[in-house]
């Protein structure tokens, strides 16, 4: 269940209160006149099953409510209530199914904003790949896999284009674009001053390296592994079981491509470099088109599940 915590303006009460009437799956509606100071209105609690929220928060939307007033949600862990259990009953889908795209959205746009805490977990990200890389220790490779918070602006990127919005698309393509550039830049400086301090050596980064080798040699099981991951990550933050987002995260190799071709640059071996690279948007392209299938087949499904409620009830009225 989803819990909802609504300023309504006196004046949209009545339409707020009929959306809420009109959508199954809501319950344990709350009115508490004029209890709102800023903006001033009524406050409205509820609760609705995850199935019905779409439904509900765009019916809440087309009130005007949240240009005028708020709509708060939160998850309930457990509701103890034989009408939540009604609600959830008479809801089309299961909640584990449902596609709720203001969450989706909300999420996706607090992970794919260029901020500086984005550049500096995945600056250093880049650098422990670096060390990974030059040290053939798939240890630290995958440590590093687990810190970029990559996944974030490439999850922003499959919404915005699934919705066909241009703003949040171009907003996650230059934290994309931007981070990794900074990131890149500054792993160059990195692996120049460790190899300055000889912790580094070219000798060394040109060697065999059975354990990283794959970073720059991309090839056809590459994109079928970030193709399988863009499924798992999407379904990961539709279903809001977000903490699977760390298998995710060490199941491509994003972070580990950009680390290897910053220091390939950084020694001037331009193989290397562009083996990484190809791995790089390899695994990006991977992420995104699967990432974009997904979503898509969840919208179908999801569309399909809600026309067959409305026909069985109308069949039944």
């Amino acid at each position: 269940m989803l819990h909802l915590r609504l300023i309504v303006p006196t004046d949209l009460r009545d339409p707020v209160l009929t959306c809420l009437d009109d959508c199954v799956g809501v319950t344990h509606v709350v009115l508490l006149p004029d209890a709102a100071v800023r903006p001033p209105g009524d406050v409205v609690l509820c609760d609705v099953a995850r199935e019905s929220a779409d439904e509900v928060l765009a019916g809440l939307r087309a009130t005007g409510l949240t240009a005028r007033g708020a709509i708060d949600v939160q998850e309930v862990e457990l509701t103890l209530s034989a009408a939540a259990d009604e609600a959830e009953r008479l809801a089309p889908g299961e909640g584990a199914d449902a596609l709720v795209w203001e969450a989706v959205s909300e999420i996706t746009h607090e992970e794919s904003t260029l901020t500086g805490v984005y550049l500096a977990f995945l600056t250093v990200a880049t650098m422990l790949a670096a060390c990974g890389a030059v040290l053939d220790s798939a240890i630290l490779v995958v440590g590093a896999m687990a810190v970029g918070p990559e996944f974030g602006p490439l999850a922003g990127l499959c919404v915005a284009l699934v919705q066909r919005r241009a703003r949040p698309a171009l907003r996650s393509l230059n934290a994309l674009v931007a981070g990794f550039a900074v990131a890149m830049a500054l792993t160059v400086a990195f692996a120049l001053l460790m190899d300055g301090l000889g912790l580094f050596s070219h000798g060394r980064f040109d060697a065999a390296r059975p354990n990283t080798s794959f970073i720059w040699q991309p090839d056809a099981t590459s994109f079928v592994v970030a193709f399988l991951a863009g499924i798992a990550g999407l379904l990961s933050l539709t279903s809001a079981k977000a903490g699977m987002l760390v298998g995710v995260a060490i199941s491509v190799t994003t972070v580990p491509a950009a680390a290897n071709a910053a220091v390939a640059l950084g020694y001037g071996d331009f193989r290397q470099f562009w083996g990484s690279s190809a791995q790089l948007l390899l695994n990006m392209a991977g992420i995104v088109l699967a990432g974009v299938l997904t979503l898509l087949v969840q919208q179908g499904a999801w569309r399909r599940i809600r026309r067959q409620a409305v026909a069985a009830g109308r069949g039944s009225a």
